[in-house]
């Protein structure tokens, strides 16, 4: 669920919904997804419920990678210390992971929180080991390009009587933006000694259009590997112009496979291209 922060003060606080259906009905309530529906207008409060998330780790410490359309499903590990006496039954008690920015995880100026609970097995009769999931939907419209970059790990935990727990500054995680790389080696085949151009663009995924535009002024490497060979050269290093493109020239030499080379950055991912082979005669 994505939720995006636009007054100073953030409401909203997430309750166990399905903790209100009747009886009668709850065979036909989403057991899941409503746990963490936006349910009840009221502030947050930080520590209302005594428990403690500790250990988290989103996507196994690796950046989150988001393209246009494709869902991506962000796996979260993470332990939740409470007390013995707490009941922590699916029927009373609910925790998942989050997301946000801002200062405190309480007045986020963005945040995502994981669809469902997560879910979770005791190993002591105080401990639980947790699995959650987070979800990003770049078709949906939940994300802005600005979203690209450092957020916080946090987590929220519920009860059916209106206790929460929310805690922030668990981790930070890299959310990025896809990008594409091409590598176009001419002309082919080429005698020895002639010039090769070899031409390409960076391009990375725009979240406001759900479309892929080229990324100006970044330093891109091209790369060769010799035939036969298993590793890469880097022959220079150049720039993308102001529509994401690259162009250059090689001597021909020896048959082998060029390909251009992005490191990445905090807002969007590396990427090789894939290599274009030349042979030389």
């Amino acid at each position: 669920m994505r939720i995006r922060a636009t007054v100073a003060a953030v409401t909203g606080a997430l309750a166990l919904s399905a903790f209100a259906v009747p009886a009668a009905q709850a065979a036909d309530a989403p057991s899941g997804k409503a746990a963490f529906d936006n349910a009840v207008a009221s502030p947050r409060t930080a520590a209302s419920l005594d428990v403690t998330f500790s250990g988290m780790k989103v996507n196994k410490g690796k950046a989150v990678v988001v393209g246009t359309t494709n869902k991506v499903n962000v796996p979260v590990t993470y332990t939740l210390t409470h007390p013995a006496n707490l009941d922590v039954s699916a029927a009373n008690f609910a925790n998942g992971p989050l997301v946000y920015r801002g200062s405190k995880v309480t007045s986020p100026t963005g945040i995502f929180i994981s669809d469902d609970p997560a879910t979770c097995k005791a190993t002591s009769s105080t401990r639980l080991s947790c699995s959650g999931v987070l979800t990003f939907r770049p078709a949906a419209g939940q994300l802005l390009s600005s979203d690209a970059g450092s957020w916080k790990a946090g987590g929220l935990a519920i009860t059916k009587s209106g206790g929460e727990k929310w805690q922030g500054d668990l981790g930070t995680v890299l959310l990025q933006r896809y990008a594409k790389l091409t590598a176009d080696a001419t002309p082919e085949p080429v005698k020895k000694g002639r010039t090769l151009t070899v031409t390409g663009k960076l391009s990375r995924a725009d979240w406001e259009d759900n479309k892929y535009h080229g990324y100006a002024g970044q330093s891109v490497k091209l790369q060769f590997r010799k035939k036969g060979a298993t590793t890469w050269t880097t022959l220079k290093t150049l720039k993308t112009d102001s529509y994401g493109n690259l162009k250059t020239t090689v001597t021909a030499s020896v048959d082998g496979t060029f390909r251009y080379a992005f490191a990445g950055t905090s807002t969007t991912s590396a990427i090789s291209a894939t290599g274009d082979y030349v042979d030389v005669q």
